[in-house]
C-alpha cells in the first residue's frame, strides 16, 4: 500500500511562505486523489485541499483560498502544498492523506474521506 511521508515543515513569521512536500513510496500517488489536512492544538482535524488524479481538479477550505496551492508532479511521486502568506492560524500539523480513490469532489467529508495518513509536519507561524 501507498505510503506518505512529508517533508518541508518549520518556522515561519506571518507573511511567510513554506512548501510542504509529500513523497510516495510502495506506490505511484499519481493513481490517486492526495490531499491535505491539518490539526492545531486543541482542535479538531481539518481538510485544506485536495487535488484529483488525471484533471487535476483541486479544492481548497476557504480560509485558505487564494494563499495555498496544491499541485502534484506525477514523476517525482510528489504532492506539494504551497502556502504563501500564512497566519498564525496556519499553525498546526500538517498531515499528507489519500482516500486511494482518483477523484476528489471536496477538500474534506464528505467529498475526500482520507484511508492513509501520513505522519504529519509541524508548520509554526509566529513573530
Amino acid at each position: 500500500q501507498v505510503q506518505l511521508v512529508e517533508s518541508g515543515g518549520g518556522t515561519v513569521q506571518p507573511g511567510g511562505s513554506l512548501r510542504l512536500s509529500c513523497a510516495g513510496s510502495g506506490g505511484s500517488l499519481a493513481s490517486y486523489a492526495i490531499g491535505w489536512f491539518r490539526q492545531a492544538p486543541g482542535k479538531e482535524r481539518e481538510g485544506v485541499s485536495c487535488i484529483s488524479r488525471d484533471d487535476n481538479s483541486t479544492h481548497y477550505r476557504n480560509s485558505v483560498k487564494g494563499r495555498f496551492t496544491i499541485s502534484r508532479d506525477d514523476a517525482a511521486n510528489t504532492v506539494y502544498l504551497q502556502m504563501d502568506n500564512l497566519k498564525p492560524e496556519d499553525a498546526a500539523t500538517y498531515y499528507c492523506t489519500t482516500d486511494l480513490e482518483y477523484y476528489c469532489s471536496g477538500y474534506g467529508p464528505p467529498g475526500f474521506i482520507p484511508t492513509v495518513w501520513g505522519q504529519g509536519i509541524q508548520v509554526t507561524v509566529s513573530s
